[in-house]
Order: C-alpha cells, then structure tokens, then sequence
C-alpha cells in the first residue's frame, strides 16, 4: 500500500507545480462560492464572514502588488536561511561531522532511532528551528550509523512533527494555545482561567509514547521498505575515522557551545533582563528571548563552528568561512523555488476565508452528531487533523476551531483544557503528510541530497504510517488519561464546571 502511495505521489507534478495548481484551484473556487456567508463565532458574539473571491480586478491587483512581500515574508523562508547559515559553518568546518563521530563511538545503532526522535521532540523549544536542525542531522547520524539516512530523516521529522503537541519541557506552544483557549472560554465563563501549563503532565507521558512509537515504526516498517533504494546524493555526507586534529577541534568548539550557552543563561537569568517578556516571563511568545530564537541558533552554531575550523585547521582564512556559508545556501535554490509558489498560494487560500469555512463546517457537524463525550473528543482530534491538512499554523488553526469546540464542549460538560489537548493530537499528526505544510518542501530537498529522486510521493509514504499509527496511540492515550482520572497538567481537569 505504501508502495503503490509512493507510485502515485512521484506522478504528481513537482511540487512547485502542485501548488501553482492548488492556486488556481483557490481562484476558482474562491469565485465559485464568492459571497457565501458564514459565521465565526467570538467573544463579543458571532462574526460575519463571507467568501471572497480572488479573481476579481482588485482581488488580482493586490495580489500582484503583494507579491515581493508575500515572498520575502514568508515566515518559514526566513527561519530556514538564517538558520542555515550556522548551520553550514558548523558543517563546512567539520564541528557536526566530529561531534557526531564522537557521538557515534558510545551510542549503539539500535537506540540511535530512539535518540534522532527526543531530538526532534526537544527541538520545539526551539520553535521551527527544529525543522532545519533535527531533520538533517536524523539523516547525517543514520548515514554515519551506516544505516539508511532517509530512515533518519523521516524518524527526526517525524519527532519534530508528527510529535509537535508532546514535549517535556514547557515552550511557547503553550502560553500560545492557552491564550486562545482563554479567550474561547470567556464567551461562556468570563471568570474561568485556563493554565499555560495545564497540559504538562500528558505533553510529558506523549513524549514517551511518541518515541516508542516511532521507534518501532522507523525500525520496523520504514527503513526495511528503504533497502532497495540506492544512495545517489551528491551531497549525501561522508564520515572517515576522527583523527587527532579533529578531535582538538570538537572539544574546542563544544567548550565555544557551552561557554555561549552559559552566557545566554546569564544574560536571561536576572528578572530586569532585557531578554524576557515585560511581566518577566522567558517562556512567552513576546519575550525578545523567544523572538531571538532563530539568530541564537545562528550564533550557537557559528561560535563552535568558527573554532573547531580554526583549531582544527579545516579554517585558513575567513574566505573558508564565507565558502561554508556559500556551499550551505547553495544547495537551498530548490527549496527557495517551492517556497515562492507555496507563499502565494497560502496568500490567496488565506484571503479567500476557505480555510475559516472549512473549520467552522467541520466544528458544526461535529456538534450536530451528538456523540458522547469520548466520541466527540476523538471525532473532534480526526477533524483538527484533516483541517491540518489545510492549514499548517497551529495558532491559526486553533484561532479558529477554539471558538467552537470549547464553548460547545463546556456546554457539554467536558474543560476546556481537555480540549485543548484532544487539539494538539489532531494538530499534530498530520503535518508529515501534507505538502501544504511551509516546511515539508524543506524535507523533500534535504532527502534529495540522498536520493536525488525523492518526491512528494516517497516522502508521503514515509511519513503515512507515523502519521496513522501515532493518531490512533496518541487519542487512545488521551482517553486512558481521561479514563484514570490522571490530571492533563497544572489545573488540568477533564469536566466543566
């Protein structure tokens, strides 16, 4: 079945294509359905919207004149370039090559699937830095491992996607989705407070069925399938022995990583620091610190990078260091392509308001069934994670389906903060399958360093039994919770009131 997905998606036009087509698609159904009304439903009461056509005169005008900023403002371009150029020092120099020889010379190849995944998972504290991290280095560990790099691209893609909602350590999701929870539940409890953290202790245990899951899934299901597809990459990473000067140079540049790190925590430590939020929070999503997350990693992986090349020799003069960065931003030209015809089409399917009738639809058929409060719980997961299909932003989606699902559910006598947890399984695992997602091009050009042949197809096929298998673990784990009576976090309840 895998296979025969694999076939069909490889004769899907190139991606870049694909959207092009998905496009004109939003155009046309866009003007198909130009002014059907549809209410929104918020705080100060229900809001009417309408569908708006994108191929009128003025709809096109703007979006002719939007174009250079819809690109260049694409949120995930910039995130992956900037990244990326850290990344590449730390490449070119050899600092990832060496650190993960050493890595290597401990780990045994059968928890190295285990290790790809937590890394993947703790990535979210990172925000989408975690894609242009992880995901590479899944691939770069397997192939050093001698085992199939694609294996390791889908397990790490899989622990920073597939496993988005579930993460140990608390992030900026989460002060994100309750403040959107929060807002839901005013419309019917204006005193009821939502924690930030009333998801921990499941985000925690999630984690740890994620990585067994996936473990199993990778070891078991996706790499036997990989055996016959021949590494053909030029770019595909090669590993010799580490040898003494590169030895020097790791260590060097693993004391840089931690002598910046401990500065960042010096600077963030005292409550007056600039680099927190003005209620004195790190966590929160306007604190500079999280804002800052993208060039951090620039700096984090720069720093150590610059030393170990220097110490090391592999650096001569600073011209090695902006060849690195050249070599790095060179092998991005496809993805730069994607990306400009997935900007425009996002552009279009958000003006357009289809994604917003699509949610609204769904939430009101989901009322209407009038299952019990399990069913609807797991009917509410199976239709956030359809919509995910659609939509990629968490906080966008959520904007959207909470002002349905948590008022209805309160009414039902089921919290909010149940919900807000059922949300992020759906929104969580199918991001791996949808090529809508701003960052799964990046995942099909990091796959064609290895296999130049890589499609939306391979990837899809890859990624579907995560996305299946993870879906079903992680709802009936929400369920087992619930049946326990095991608290979802912090003031983590499951009935309201």
């Amino acid at each position: 079945m895998l296979d025969a997905v694999e076939r069909a998606g490889n004769r899907l036009p190139d991606p870049a294509i694909l959207f092009v087509v998905a496009l004109v698609a939003t155009w046309l159904l866009s003007a198909w359905l130009d002014g059907l009304p549809f209410e929104v439903p918020a705080k100060t009461g229900a809001k009417l919207q309408k569908i708006q056509s994108q191929l009128t005169g003025r709809a096109l005008t703007e979006f002719a004149s939007d174009m250079l900023s819809t690109f260049t403002g694409f949120q995930p371009l910039g995130v992956v370039l900037v990244a990326l150029l850290g990344v590449g020092i730390a490449e070119h120099s050899g600092f990832i090559d060496a650190t993960l020889k050493g890595l290597l010379g401990f780990t045994p190849k059968r928890l190295l699937t285990p290790l790809v995944v937590l890394a993947g998972l703790l990535s979210h504290t990172a925000g989408d830095a975690g894609y242009v991290l992880a995901v590479p280095l899944g691939g770069v560990i397997f192939h050093a491992a001698g085992r199939h790099p694609l294996a390791g691209i889908a397990a790490a893609f899989a622990g920073v996607s597939c496993g988005f909602g579930a993460n140990p350590v608390p992030s900026g999701l989460d002060p994100l989705l309750q403040g959107l929870t929060q807002e839901a539940v005013r419309i019917v409890d204006p005193s009821r407070e939502v924690n930030p953290l009333c998801n921990w202790f499941f985000a925690g245990a999630s984690c740890a069925l994620v990585i067994a899951l996936a473990w199993v899934i990778t070891d078991k299901l996706v790499e036997p399938r990989l055996r016959s597809l021949a590494i053909d990459g030029d770019e595909a990473p090669k590993m010799d022995p580490l040898t003494d000067p590169e030895r020097r140079g790791m260590l060097a540049g693993l004391a840089a990583l931690v002598a910046g790190i401990v500065l960042l925590v010096v600077l963030a430590y005292p409550r007056t620091s600039p680099l927190r939020a003005p209620n004195g929070a790190l966590s929160d999503f306007n604190a500079p610190l999280m804002k800052s997350i993208v060039p951090l990693v620039l700096l984090l992986f720069l720093l150590p990078g610059l030393v170990h090349g220097y110490v090391s020799g592999r650096f001569a003069t600073h011209r090695d260091v902006v060849k690195g960065m050249s070599k790095t931003m060179s092998t991005m030209g496809y993805y730069i392509v994607m990306v400009f015809f997935l900007s425009l089409f996002v552009y279009a399917f958000n003006k357009s308001k289809l994604g917003a009738l699509v949610a609204v639809t769904g939430g009101h058929l989901v009322r209407q069934l009038g299952m019990s409060g399990p069913l609807t719980i797991v009917g509410m997961i199976l239709l956030c994670a359809f919509v995910n299909l659609l939509i990629g932003s968490a906080s966008a989606k959520w904007a959207l389906l909470a002002p349905i699902f948590v008022p209805m559910l309160m009414h039902l006598g089921l919290s909010p903060e149940l919900t807000q947890a059922a949300y992020r399984i759906g929104d969580s695992t199918t991001d791996i399958i949808t090529p809508l997602m701003p960052y799964f091009p990046l995942v099909v050009a990091f796959s064609q360093r290895y296999v130049r042949g890589t499609g939306i197809g391979t990837v899809t096929s890859l990624m579907l039994p995560y996305a299946v298998i993870v879906l079903v673990g992680w709802s009936a784990l929400l369920l087992l919770f619930w049946a326990l009576g095991i608290p979802l976090g912090i003031q983590g309840g499951y009935y309201y009131p």
